[in-house]
């Protein structure tokens, strides 16, 4: 199977390679007898440049999920974001993350709380080496206060649009690891593959990721456009994006738009939704006058996610989510798959 999201992973990892070779001639004899066979890394983000001059060995990160790759990588963050939703038993821990930090023998690190924002005082208590963020909503200010504490490496394009092999090439590379990111990007794939591989029902079916629903007001829906991840993870178990939702997506840069319900029948090349809620929700698309006429509706093809329990969460691929969530996922999804017409 060719997962298209792979190429943007490709783009990135020529890009790290291009900013290595440049930063590998301007490194001091001091940064490189410090750390032995440690290169500086120099890292390209939408909010700058950043380069790492020496091995990083307290790693912090901020924003959601950005402590997934050093820890599938057996390094624990002196500090990370604490899960603000998703979090089933409400300790700021999702449960991959805490099997894996088992799994290490670790204890939880310290946890930022980001109800309000980058608690900037609380990362600054942890003395980072290096503040990974590759998959994040960093604004300017942010990166750069960050920045005064820690070299910071943000999202390489888009705000929480960064694909998960994407945070694995680039906060690999940041740690020094990039052999053994890549390898982790193999593995995965090759274990979504062999799973996808038993559930050929939804091979080739449409989907649409409709974002949470008001079922008081279904006047408008709203939907996750080609440039959100989990959208991005249909294309890899095997699905395929509507024309619909592929031609509104190239107008825009936005991770989510929204439509009349008057519209409804521009999506009548859905074989598949997906979406947050229960069996009000399915039943309250099923009354609406407009909506019930979406074939996916009409034929029950829906998959509904719990809102705020951890099955929901990981429809966001991440480094650690997808082997927790995968068989899960598909099987939702192959039930849906055998009522599409």
């Amino acid at each position: 199977m060719i997962h298209a999201p792979r190429v943007a992973a490709v783009a990135v990892a020529a890009l790290l390679t291009v900013g290595l070779a440049a930063c590998s001639s301007s490194s001091t004899p001091e940064a490189q007898s410090a750390d032995g066979d440690w290169t500086p890394v120099t890292i390209e983000h939408a909010l700058g440049t950043t380069t790492i001059e020496s091995k990083p060995d307290r790693v912090a990160t901020v924003n959601w999920a950005n402590q997934e790759v050093p820890l599938a990588l057996g390094v624990v963050p002196v500090g990370m974001a604490a899960a603000n939703f998703g979090d089933d038993d409400g300790d700021g821990v999702l449960p991959w993350v805490q099997q894996k930090l088992e799994d290490l023998d670790a204890p939880t690190p310290v946890l930022f709380d980001e109800t309000d924002g980058v608690d900037f005082e609380a990362v600054a208590d942890t003395d980072p080496d290096v503040i990974l963020a590759a998959y994040s909503g960093l604004t300017q200010e942010d990166y750069d206060q960050l920045s005064e504490i820690a070299p910071v490496v943000a999202y390489p394009d888009t705000a929480w649009g960064t694909p998960w092999r994407d945070m694995i090439e680039v906060s690999s590379t940041a740690l020094g690891m990039g052999d053994e990111g890549r390898q982790l990007i193999t593995d995965l794939d090759r274990q979504i593959d062999e799973s996808v591989a038993n559930h050929p029902d939804i091979a080739g079916k449409s989907a649409m990721f409709l974002t949470h629903i008001d079922t008081t007001n279904l006047s408008e829906v709203s939907f996750y456009t080609t440039h959100d991840t989990r959208t991005m993870f249909f294309e890899d178990l095997g699905m395929t994006t509507p024309a619909s939702v592929a031609a509104a997506s190239a107008e825009t840069d936005k991770f989510s738009l929204t439509r009349s319900a008057e519209q409804a029948d521009a999506f009548n090349d859905v074989d598949i939704i997906v979406t947050y809620g229960g069996d009000e929700l399915t039943n309250a698309l099923k009354a609406d006058p407009l909506l019930s006429q979406m074939p996916a509706v009409v034929n029950n093809s829906i998959v509904s996610l719990p809102t705020d329990g951890p099955i929901g969460t990981a429809s966001n691929p991440t480094p650690l989510s997808i082997s927790w969530v995968l068989d899960d996922y598909l099987d939702r999804l192959d039930q849906a798959a055998d009522q599409a017409q």
